[in-house]
């Protein structure tokens, strides 16, 4: 059994809470953002900080309704195509209205210089302070993301080697460990 603790995942009522507190934010649409790419995206906070506007956008500077995350920006050269939600979306082309820099790199501090993954690693620590949501980090998006990806993906055709592709893991061993158990979920599936 490892002794390290994992990031908590977080309740759909987090998270809206979450996206109502960074509303009132001095930069309510790049937070949005930052939050959504975690949550929707699966993104790591690396990934979050080297995303490049040309990962979503076409060859006419269009947002797509993709990631083309590159491997220099991922963790363990573990970049390919991450698919984007509706929210995530919208939340791309709010960004995009509101900034200044369309192209380079889409996460900015206050000052118009890309943030550093640790920067990045902060916000979350800071946002999840500030609503007393213990136990969760940066990395309780992509827990919640894969977690949520595992419960629905038989509801589609697909299997855990799908999620496992979505979670862009080398091993379906990984994914798992991601995965949090619902034992109201088991209850159900027994009774």
């Amino acid at each position: 059994m490892s002794l390290t603790k994992q990031a908590k995942t977080l309740t759909e009522a987090q998270q809206r809470t979450v996206l109502s507190y960074v509303k009132d934010t001095r930069h309510p649409s790049r937070n949005e953002l930052m939050f959504l790419l975690s949550v929707d995206a699966g993104l790591r906070a690396k990934e979050i900080a080297a995303l490049e506007w040309s990962m979503v956008t076409d060859a006419t500077g269009e947002l797509t309704d993709t990631i083309r995350l590159q491997d220099k920006a991922s963790k363990g050269g573990s970049g390919g195509v991450v698919y984007m939600s509706a929210r995530l979306a919208k939340a791309f082309a709010r960004l995009r209205a509101d900034t200044r820099h369309t192209s380079g790199i889409v996460i900015r501090s206050q000052t118009g210089k890309p943030m550093s993954a640790q920067v990045v690693v902060n916000w979350f620590f800071d946002t999840y302070r500030a609503l007393g949501f213990d136990g969760c980090s940066s990395h309780s998006g992509r827990r919640t993301a894969i977690t949520r990806w595992a419960r629905k993906i038989s509801s589609v055709g697909g299997s855990l080697r799908d999620v496992q592709a979505l979670a862009r893991h080398s091993s379906l061993a990984m994914t798992q460990r991601y995965i949090e158990v619902s034992e109201d979920a088991c209850r159900r599936v027994v009774g």
